[in-house]
């Protein structure tokens, strides 16, 4: 599998994809759409793109849009951007732009949720069993709903403890250009800035009470 790095994705979005965001494992891209018979028709012409390209691209129809996820899973069952997803991503916006439909990147979003834990292998297949009704879809140290159910869970690794401390954190993946206004309005709202050492891969902030969240874009990543 032609698997990419981030740099690699993220420069074809700076040159030709700009409808497209990577968030934490696929690419998105999300069109305002008048009406349903309107998306109905995309979805349509996005689906026949993807046969034609051999793929099985993830497609959510709402009131007022339509979304549109891509990635490739390797035998294991990871996912990753291939350069057959860039050359999908460009036909489906092609097809969007022959439609007078407009991209919103601000709009997408992916939320994971991280667990502090100190033995993966013990805890894992207990997640996965719990969240996709099998215990077999543990990638590494995150497990993966395939039919995309659930958020993908992924376990940070932690020294054992005896004090209570959260445990649990979301991680709430946007377009680069969103995380700033996202941050702004949490503190606004009455959040706290944990640590922005690492940004803008992630900003930890934490609400009143001190639960924390992180909010991760793709810059910075390899």
């Amino acid at each position: 599998m032609d698997k990419l790095g981030t740099p690699e994705i993220l420069a074809a979005i700076a040159d030709h994809l700009g409808d497209w965001r990577k968030l934490a494992q696929p690419i998105v891209a999300r069109y305002r759409v008048a009406d349903l018979t309107g998306s109905a028709a995309f979805v349509a012409a996005i689906a026949e793109a993807a046969r034609a390209a051999g793929r099985e691209p993830e497609v959510l129809l709402g009131p007022g849009f339509v979304e549109v996820a891509l990635y490739a899973v390797d035998g294991a069952g990871g996912r990753w951007i291939t350069e057959g997803d860039l050359r999908l991503a460009g036909r489906i916006s092609e097809l969007a732009a022959k439609r007078g439909l407009v991209a919103t990147p601000g709009d997408v979003a992916q939320l994971e949720m991280g667990l502090d834990a100190t033995d993966f292998g013990l805890i894992g297949s207990f997640w996965s069993a719990l969240l996709t009704g099998s215990p077999d879809h543990v990638v590494g140290d995150d497990v993966l709903d395939p039919a995309d159910r659930v958020p993908n869970v992924w376990f940070q690794r932690t020294d054992a403890h005896e004090v209570p401390r959260q445990r649990w954190h979301p991680d709430l993946w946007v377009a680069p250009e969103e995380a700033g206004p996202r941050i702004e309005a949490a503190l606004a709202a009455g959040g706290v800035l944990v640590d922005d050492s690492h940004a803008p891969r992630f900003t930890v902030l934490a609400d009143p009470e001190g639960n924390r969240v992180c909010v991760c874009t793709a810059e910075g990543r390899e």
